[in-house]
């Protein structure tokens, strides 16, 4: 019988590619993982990993039993996950998909509170664009996916999947500050053309909302010269004069030094929300849905005094 920790360090290996990955991965030493293989490879009588130049690689016989172990690490997951539903517990793993711009500003705040909330849980993070995490939350790969959706762009959905809409937010574009666009109080669109423009890479929903848009405007070749992962980056860009670049106001701050924000007429604006699949609310992607939702609603403002009123009805100057 193979024993079914070491199929799991197993796993972790052929998932992660190096014996380093898996040790980070699963929180133990690299000897500890090592240790597991060996004594896995003696239980199955064959090599299953192989020197590869500094690292290592899968045997044949490696290959053709990482599939089966990876089977039965996501079907004990799943099993986890069924018993921590029937007995309305919030723990175990939760496993979250998230665009760029949210991990950075919303996601660290509310997995830090769902840890304090609920110590038992075990959140894990990936980020990515929705095309390649939605498939990931079809086949039970991911419990949810926190995406973008610009509204003139909106991105499709899988059947089986509905959303949780967490906000609405406004885009403008930042401009150098040395361009002569920058003093304009808006950007109409079309003003631009002929413009480098900085954005997400070539088949993410942020490229297609600026390359649709841009078209829909009078650039039927838009110049998109800077394809990078991050806004923060686009931003640095925009202040080195290299390029314009259309932000989300989520990810518009901190701004850097030579970037100018203005508004756009006509307006562009998207939406962030939360994936899960239909019929597969676990109390852990209950919890997460919740703290999402406390940390996208607008801080409750002050009660202040009334404004005075003029005698013509205006408040008082």
């Amino acid at each position: 019988m193979l024993n079914w920790e070491r199929l799991r360090v197993f796993a972790a290996v052929a998932r992660a590619g190096s014996v380093r990955a898996a040790a980070e991965a699963l929180h133990i030493t690299g000897p500890a993982v090592s240790q597991q293989l060996r004594r896995l490879e003696k239980e199955a009588g064959c090599r299953l990993v192989e020197p590869f130049g500094r690292g290592i690689r899968l045997t044949h016989a490696g290959r053709l039993l990482a599939g089966s172990a990876q089977e039965m690490v996501e079907s004990a997951e799943r099993a986890q996950r069924e018993l921590a539903t029937a007995n309305a517990v919030v723990a175990g793993p939760l496993r979250i998909g998230a665009v760029a711009s949210a991990l950075r500003t919303m996601l660290p705040a509310v997995l830090r509170k769902l840890s304090e909330r609920h110590p038992r849980l075990e959140p894990a993070l990936v980020d990515g664009e929705a095309d390649d995490m939605l498939p990931l939350l079809s086949t039970g790969r991911l419990d949810a996916v926190v995406l973008e959706s610009w509204e003139h762009w909106p991105v499709r959905l899988p059947a089986g999947v509905s959303t949780t809409l967490l906000l609405r937010e406004s885009a403008r574009v930042a401009v150098p500050c040395g361009h002569p666009l920058a003093d304009a109080r808006v950007l109409r669109l079309g003003e631009q053309r002929g413009q480098p423009w900085a954005s997400c890479p070539p088949g993410s929903d942020a490229y297609e909302a600026l390359v649709q848009l841009l078209r829909a405007h009078g650039d039927p070749e838009p110049a998109v010269r800077y394809a990078v992962a991050d806004y923060t980056t686009m931003l640095r860009l925009v202040g080195a004069g290299l390029a314009f670049s259309l932000v989300p106001e989520m990810a518009a701050h901190p701004l850097p030094p030579g970037v100018r924000l203005l508004p756009v007429e006509p307006g562009v604006s998207r939406t962030v929300a939360a994936a899960t699949l239909d019929g597969a609310a676990t109390p852990p992607v209950e919890a997460f849905l919740s703290e999402l939702r406390r940390a996208a609603a607008p801080p409750e403002r002050e009660p202040g005094p009334e404004p005075v009123r003029t005698a013509e009805g205006g408040p008082e100057p």
